[in-house]
């Protein structure tokens, strides 16, 4: 009897994640000879969340493998691509292509979309927030808004959109990091003291953990703030503030505000950080008015699940797409020098850009042959890494 409602890596790799009529037309193809029927597939969107233009790519590594060890080929974009979801002209782009014998894998559908909708929904909106905040740190800290089970996925997404630090010890672990965090309210409510939780912290909490009080349980974030920084003077890293949603008034401005005291009494080296309430829309005021850092985690954790859908494009050679998709198998270019993409077929060689003439890239790579992975499966500093170059081309004007 399990004591979660998680199903497991059997269960998942296995299929039996899956909707029931996948089951049932897995039997009807068995029993009518056609399981062995050769097809192609494509995973594709038809349109992203609150009209953002773009999304991040994630979730291939957990696809791979899913699909080791099933008689499949996988082409993928290269996990943290950063995409829109219809080329320069106007077509669907493919973001997974998977080819074999249909009754082989159709089972898997369902699971292959739930690593990909979910994943690349929090990766982008991680990514949107990173382009609103610039280069100031970033946090994550919405595991507990959603079921534990999630929190390396809700991590990983995250660190690969661009964030700097995870709070979940299982999140930080599959990253290869130390997990990041302050201090909970209640901390300072057990003591009664706000001085004193602070000071036990700073006594018994190793050295190498940044010193940030947490500065509006009992009092004003001003007051409490300058209290921190008296109290711990030079060892003090920071104060955070935590009740935007709750604060009358304009929150930019009392961070500009404690910002100018902290100053005008020498400590000029305590940053401010902020939580609670945040996203990509609000979080350049506070940027402007002076906050080094932030904890984010509502909308990430419960950031819009892409609408991916997987489609059979080709039949044993033949174009085979329902309506609205397009036949055959395809590629995708993309220019290297104004990044459109273009959908091809497969069979067609790659040409120069049709908008600037640049040269073009096929992004579509092998992830998977005959079962075995053949892709490489690059580290989550690597992808975040592809994430954050990628951003650098792109405006905030794009986050619109």
């Amino acid at each position: 009897m399990r004591q979660f409602h998680v199903a497991t890596d059997e269960e998942i790799k296995s299929g039996e994640t899956t909707d029931v009529y996948f089951v049932r037309t897995k039997e009807i193809l068995e029993k009518e000879g056609l399981a062995g029927t050769n097809v192609v597939a494509e995973v594709t969107s038809g349109g992203l969340p609150r009209g953002w233009p773009w999304a991040v790519m994630c979730g291939i590594e957990e696809v791979a493998r899913l699909f080791e060890g099933y008689p499949v080929d996988v082409y993928a974009l290269p996990e943290g691509t950063i995409f829109r979801p219809f080329d320069f002209r106007g077509r669907r782009v493919p973001l997974v292509v998977i080819e074999g014998a249909y009754g082989e894998f159709c089972t898997l559908e369902t699971p292959m979309l739930g690593l990909l909708c979910q994943a690349s929904g929090v990766a982008t909106m991680a990514a949107r927030v990173r382009k609103a905040a610039g280069d100031k740190f970033l946090m994550a800290f919405g595991i507990r808004r959603m079921h534990p089970a999630l929190s390396p996925m809700l991590d990983r997404a995250a660190y690969i959109g661009g964030f700097d630090g995870v709070s979940s010890l299982t999140g930080a672990k599959i990253i290869g990091k130390k997990p990041t965090g302050t201090m909970p309210h209640g901390l300072i409510i057990t003591f009664g003291d706000q001085v004193r939780a602070w000071k036990a912290f700073d006594k018994h909490i190793p050295r190498g953990v940044p010193r940030v009080a947490l500065v509006d349980t009992y009092s004003d974030e001003k007051a409490e703030s300058i209290m921190a920084a008296e109290a711990l003077r030079e060892r003090l890293d920071g104060v955070r503030l935590d009740t935007p949603g709750s604060r009358k008034g304009n929150f930019p401005e009392l961070v500009r505000e404690i910002r100018w005291e902290l100053d005008a009494r020498g400590f000029k080296h305590v940053k401010i950080f902020v939580s609670g309430g945040l996203n990509d829309r609000n979080i350049q005021e506070l940027v402007k008015a002076g906050a080094d850092g932030f904890g984010v985690g509502t909308s990430i954790s419960n950031a819009p699940v892409l609408d991916f859908a997987m489609d059979i494009v080709e039949v044993e050679g033949r174009p085979a797409a329902k309506r609205g998709k397009l036949g055959y198998r395809k590629q995708v270019w993309r220019c290297s020098r104004c990044q459109i993409d273009v959908v091809k077929l497969a069979k067609a060689r790659g040409a120069r850009c049709p908008k600037c003439g640049g040269k073009t890239k096929a992004l579509l790579e092998p992830l998977i042959k005959k079962g075995k992975i053949v892709g490489r499966l690059a580290s989550v500093d690597q992808i975040r890494k592809r994430v954050l170059n990628q951003l650098k081309k792109l405006t905030l004007d794009d986050l619109t």
